[in-house]
Formats: structure tokens, sequence, C-alpha cells
């Protein structure tokens, strides 16, 4: 691999101009596509698709131009690229020359002093010796002079070649990384577009509304509950609102943790749901009732709701969140805040069983529980965030609805539990408005 870009380094500019015409003839151009689209308006989701996919591959291309240049740059930079070699023998035959020089001028210097040595007494033969001795090693020094020079100027000539060689692939390297950057930039220009039409052409669904007019109202939750005890209680959704919802639903959660307040034990509380229009108990789905069917302007339905707490849960304090939400059949929505019910949570005692005699016996878990005093007016609402759920028709009578949200305080051993159950409900809420709506929209 090395051996084949040393050989490529040699004709570096030549290979790296031929990448970057190539990718400068296949990028596309912003502006003559604006220009093309001109006269037609707005191009088409497919026309973005075919333009962003071949966005991409002008991109692919453009990367893989980038790396088969800098293979390019990476050998004619190598110490082994042909040109750099011819400059470093040039180099070395400079140096050879150099030392054979000096020793030529040593040889004349010396030679040139054994002369001025001769004694008078020396003969024609010594001095004829010594001035052939101080000729020859002149010719020697001559000679040695022009061969260092030679060899420094074919020394310089070839270390500019290979420099030159260098700057130059370094330079045609540059313009393949710009053609880069441009393919990138056509490619993220092309996805965005692509993205904003596909937005555009996607339905903008419209936002819920927060309606403290649908009203939900528990009657039967005691405050206190023991571990292994059924609790039997009611709800009662009124639309007092003057239309119709058409589809009205409610949502019921417990939240609790034990006596330290870190310990979340919500998994032992189980919910059932029972109306005149569906009878028999079902569990929730997701702390949900499903749909309980339209609610004409100034009516309510009743929920049956039985609570079952798994004997070995531990005793602590807890709240139920119950709300409503309705979802029209034009696609709005809405819903009111979530009412909080403070509760505390005993532990089992042994002796069992339904809280308030309500209920199947059947289906009660045996428990004891304080039952709570029925409710007339709607409880006190602190959550801000419209609650969400679906289900069956419930029984709808008449009613005019009187009275508004009271505000109830939570003792003080509750705050935090409060803010951890209300994120969680507030969280809950509009994920299943959303999916709700979602269902809505496709059905």
């Amino acid at each position: 691999m090395l051996a084949t870009a040393v050989v490529a380094a040699v004709t570096t500019p030549v290979l790296l101009l031929s990448v970057t015409p190539a990718l400068a003839d296949t990028a596309p151009s912003g502006a003559s596509r604006t220009q093309g689209q001109g006269d037609r308006g707005k191009p088409s989701v497919e026309e973005l698709e075919k333009a962003a996919e071949k966005a991409q591959k002008v991109y692919d291309d453009a990367v893989a131009a980038d790396r088969a240049a800098r293979d390019i740059v990476d050998a004619a930079l190598s110490d082994e690229a042909p040109l750099a070699v011819a400059a470093a023998t040039a180099r070395k035959e400079a140096a050879a020359a150099a030392t054979a020089k000096e020793s030529a001028d040593k040889t004349l210097a010396d030679a040139t002093a054994a002369r001025a040595a001769l004694p008078e007494t020396a003969t024609d033969d010594e001095k004829a010796a010594a001035d052939q001795a101080v000729t020859d090693a002149e010719g020697a020094a001559r000679s040695a002079a022009d061969t260092t020079a030679a060899a420094d100027t074919k020394a310089t000539t070839a270390g500019r070649a290979a420099d030159d060689a260098r700057v130059a692939a370094v330079r045609e390297y540059s313009k393949v990384r710009d053609a880069l950057k441009k393919a990138l930039a056509e490619k993220k220009a092309a996805d965005k577009a692509l993205a904003d039409a596909r937005e555009e052409e996607e339905p903008e669904l419209p936002g819920c509304d927060l309606e403290n007019r649908l009203l939900t109202v528990v009657t039967g939750l005691p405050s206190k509950i023991v571990a292994g005890s059924t609790t039997d209680f009611s709800l009662r959704v009124t639309n007092g609102t003057d239309k119709t919802l058409d589809k009205v639903s409610s949502r019921v959660y417990f939240h609790a943790t034990d006596k330290t307040g870190y310990n979340v034990i919500d998994d032992a509380f189980h919910v059932q749901w029972s109306t005149a229009a569906s009878p028999g108990w079902k569990n929730t789905q997701g702390n949900s009732v499903r749909s309980l069917g339209a609610l004409k302007a100034g009516t309510h339905t009743d929920v049956k709701l039985r609570l079952k707490v798994d004997a070995t849960a531990p005793a602590g304090i807890g709240l139920a969140f119950v709300g409503g939400d309705y979802v029209n059949d034009d696609e709005t929505c809405g819903g009111n805040m979530s009412t909080e019910h403070d509760f505390e949570l005993l532990a089992a005692t042994g002796d069992t069983g339904n809280a308030d005699g309500g209920g199947d016996g059947d289906d009660t878990t045996p428990g004891t529980s304080t039952p709570g005093t029925p409710e007339t007016e709607p409880q006190g609402a602190t959550s801000t965030t419209p609650v969400a759920s679906s289900t069956a028709a419930g029984t709808t009578t008449t009613l005019t609805p009187t009275g508004a949200l009271a505000s109830t305080g939570s003792p003080s051993a509750l705050p935090q539990l409060t803010a951890a159950a209300a994120t969680a409900t507030v969280l809950g809420a509009a994920v299943v408005l959303t999916a709700r709506r979602r269902r809505a929209d496709s059905a």
C-alpha cells in the first residue's frame, strides 16, 4: 500500500487535481436548484427526497475522495517519496564532494608548504618534484571544487523539487477538503429542506385546554386505609360547561410511601371500576377508567370504584389523585386539574373486612379501613395539569352544576410526597392526553 502511495506521490498534483474537478462536477448547485424551481413554486416532498439522496451520494463520494487524497498527501510528505529520496541522495553526494574538496585543499596546502620548505641545498630534481606536487594538488583541488559546486546545485534543485511537491500536494488536498465541506453543507441543506417539507405536510394538532368546569368529585374515600383491606368509594364526573363533551374519561391514581417518605409503594394499590352501563368489577388500565361516553351540558355520570391494598404494604402516608378529561369529535380536547385526597396507610391488623361494607364479597381482599364521610362538595385541587384516560359508557343524569373547586391544604407530613406524586401525575396526564388525541385522529 505504501509503495503504491509513494509511486502515486510522484504525480500527486495531477492525481489530486483529477479528484477535485470530479467532485465539482457532481456537487449539486443550490443556486441552480432554486432557479429551476422558481417557475413552479415549492418542490414536492418526492423531489426533495431525490435531492437529498443525490446530496448524500455527493457527500459519500467526497468522503471517499478525501480519504484517497489524504493517502496521497501522506505519501508525498513521507521521506520515502521518490523526490524526497532523490533530494536525500543529492544531499549525501554534496556532502561527499565537500569532504573530497577539503581533502584536496589540504593536499594543495601541504604541497605548497613542502615546496617552500626546501633548503637552498635542494637539488633540481627535488625542486621539480615539489613543483609537480603543487601542480597536481592544484588540479585536484580545482576538480574537487567543480564537483562540489555541481553537487550543491543538484542537492538544491532536488530539495526544491521535493518541497514544491509537498506544497502542491497540501494545496490540492485543501481543495478536496473544501469540496468535502461544500458537499456536507449541501447535504445538510437538502436534509433540512426535506424535513421542513415533511413537517409542513403533517397536520398540526390543536392543543388541549384546561377546563375546570369538568368536575370530578370523590365520595366515600376514607382518611385512613388499612393494608390488606378493600375500600369501595364513588366518583361523580359532571359536565359544568355549556356544551356536550363527546368522550369523557376519568383517572384515579394512588401514590404512597412508607413512613420514611423515601420508599414508594404505589404498586401495593389496585383499583377496579364499575358503572351502571358496564356492570361488574374491572381493573383500571394505566390507572384510568375507560371512556365514560358523552356528557351533555349540565349532566353527570357516576363511577363505582374499589381500592384493594396489598396486605404486605407497610404503614405510611399517601395521596389519591382524581381528575377528568375529554376529547371531542372536532379534535378539541381538555381536562380539569387533578384533585388531591390525602390518607394515612395503616399496617394490616389481621381482622379484616370490606372498608364500607360495599362491593361483591368474592371480589374483596380481607382488610379493614376507616370509612370516610360522604362528600357532597368538590374536593380541593392543587395540580396544574389536566389528567387523561379512556372507557365504556356510564350512567348519565341531568344535574345543574353548582360550586367550584375548593383549595385544600396538605398535612405537614406530606409535602415531599405531594411534590413527587404531582410530578408523576402531571407527566402521566400529558402522555395519556397525547396518546388519546392520536388514537382519535387515526380513527
